[in-house]
């Protein structure tokens, strides 16, 4: 689960639970953006880390207890800069985040479409990986099709 606010500025404000990390596109530079991984706070899926105040924690197994809340500190905060500028937010069945070829795939396709609407760019991006699954049903390796969803946030 990943929640987040976007403001007017250009500000994108969230709290990511085991959602793969977001990647910024630049249209002008035509490429992904490196973003500060100090600015990025990511905590395990939701049901899978129960913070030790709880009061039902000893009645749930976890990976491992929380020492705290969640606060303010724990939201991460990125700036789209540029009108044109896109947040890319998707799940591992798209892209699983660490993949270097992949990723250069995936911004070639942002590249090209960057241009059009955010949800242009989601259809686009939802095809590419339904091509990707396509293929893996070819060689018969469907355990690793993975749910997809894709989610483009574009500063105009």
């Amino acid at each position: 689960m990943l929640y987040g606010e976007v403001h007017a500025s250009g500000h994108f404000r969230f709290v990511n639970f085991g959602h793969p990390p977001p990647l910024l596109f630049c249209s002008q530079l035509g490429k992904f953006l490196e973003i500060d991984k100090s600015r990025m706070v990511q905590f395990l899926p939701l049901g899978l880390e129960i913070p030790e105040e709880h009061p039902d924690r000893s009645r749930y197994f976890s990976m491992h207890h929380r020492q705290r809340k969640a606060n303010s500190s724990d939201v991460a905060d990125l700036t789209l800069i540029r009108p044109g500028d896109s947040l890319f937010l998707y799940t591992d069945g798209v892209y699983n985040g660490s993949d270097q070829e992949e990723r250069e795939k995936l911004e070639l396709i942002m590249r090209e479409h960057c241009r059009l609407p955010a949800k242009e760019i989601c259809k686009t991006l939802l095809e590419y990986a339904q091509e990707n699954d396509d293929q893996l049903k070819r060689i018969h390796e469907e355990d690793r099709i993975d749910d997809k969803t894709v989610f483009v946030i574009k500063r105009i």
